[in-house]
């Protein structure tokens, strides 16, 4: 199984986030790391015996949280379960000298991976974007994160108002140039709640055209694969061997246990949610000895909805027959399979016997492709 640990707090709130992230002007470390334990605790507790495949720090900006709390949690963490050899432990960081003075700390600490918050290689496109950092101080902090990690990923925003096939090539074949075996690329998407919203709502921004995200898209498949790091996933490319073994837990659908506020989880059949904001999170530890605001039963229709809508996210694609035993149906009551012949005669789909996938060209549509094949 996997465990996450959100880490809720920022520096400012970037204009186009809808995380559950938030600024405090003070923070009681102490308290953080002894609610952090105890909220481990209990779901170590219920996930006894249990090999840990994967730790991952989220926010939020986990790359504030002081090593030694990092490290009393990855401790605690190898005294309640059982590590796997080469546990991969990803801590998310912004990319500022600041933080990246903490990388040889975090290092000692047990993280091996870290991604890198630089979202662009251009300086006007990371002040419209509300980032705190430049390209210089970036592109110097993936340096030390590089000459520390034993694996770096860093993640970039692309079909931003005003960005031409032109600009996003330049920017793409700079960032491939610079040696991470990991990639995260997302298109930017307009939140609700978000200042751009606000802006968007207010005619102050322009979100890109549809069809011009789409050549970006294509181009952006075309250069990683070209490059040896093609998607594994809608948004995220690797070398072979360098996938996100953390997030793979999520789009396989395994177990994984969310500690810290607003953290999620799917365990043994559940679902588990704890409070959002941290205020009440951490009353709820002080309370009841964890973070927990519910915990529901999934029946094996939604969980085998949830397999299906996030496993067909991956180049890799489902395995039908496992899903099938999940939602306890049949193949033939989990998707429409005259509505996969249709698609896959466009060449947006691919079955070959119990596998489905999406195609490249249908990952373009995957809003479009999931209500017309999932009937689970």
């Amino acid at each position: 199984m996997a465990l996450y640990v959100h880490w809720p707090f920022c520096v400012s709130k970037c204009p186009y986030c809808d995380f559950n992230s938030h600024v405090r002007a003070e923070i009681d470390n102490a308290a953080w790391r002894d609610a952090l334990l105890s909220d481990l605790a209990h779901e170590a507790a219920l996930n006894e015996r249990r090999v840990l495949g994967s730790i991952f720090f989220g926010g939020g900006t986990p790359s504030l949280m002081p090593p030694a709390i990092v490290s009393a949690l990855i401790d605690a963490a190898a005294r309640r379960w059982t590590l796997a050899p080469g546990i991969e432990i990803t801590l998310e960081a912004n990319p500022s000298s600041v933080e990246a003075a903490r990388f040889a700390d975090l290092a000692a600490a047990g993280v091996n991976r870290v991604s890198l918050g630089l979202q662009s290689l251009e300086d006007e496109a990371l002040h419209f974007l509300g980032r705190a950092h430049d390209v210089r101080e970036g592109l110097a902090a993936l340096d030390v994160a590089q000459s520390v990690f034993d694996r770096v990923n860093f993640d970039l925003i692309y079909a931003r108002p005003g960005q031409s096939e032109t600009d996003w090539e330049a920017e793409l074949a700079r960032g491939l140039s610079l040696g991470t075996g990991h990639l995260s690329l997302y298109q930017l998407t307009i939140e609700p709640g978000t200042r751009f919203a606000t802006l968007a709502a207010q005619g102050k921004l322009t979100p890109a055209d549809p069809d011009h995200g789409a050549t970006l898209y294509e181009m952006t498949q075309a250069m990683t694969q070209a490059a040896g790091l093609p998607a594994y996933e809608i948004s995220n490319h690797a070398r072979p061997g360098e996938e996100s073994r953390h997030n793979l837990t999520y789009w396989r659908y395994g177990d994984y246990a969310g500690i810290g506020p607003g953290a999620h989880g799917r365990r043994a059949g559940m679902a588990t949610l704890r409070h959002r904001k941290p205020e009440n999170w951490i009353s709820a530890v002080s309370r009841n000895g964890h973070g927990l605001q519910s915990e529901e039963v999934l029946d094996a229709a939604s969980k085998g909805r949830e397999a299906l809508l996030m496993g067909l996210r991956l180049a890799e694609g489902v395995d039908l027959d496992r899903i099938a035993r999940l939602a306890e149906r049949q193949v033939e009551q989990l998707v429409d399979e005259g509505a996969i012949a249709r698609l896959a005669a466009l060449g947006l789909l691919r079955r070959e016997g119990p596998r489905l996938r999406v195609t490249p060209a249908g990952m373009l549509l995957l809003d479009a492709i999931l209500p017309e094949i999932v009937t689970v």
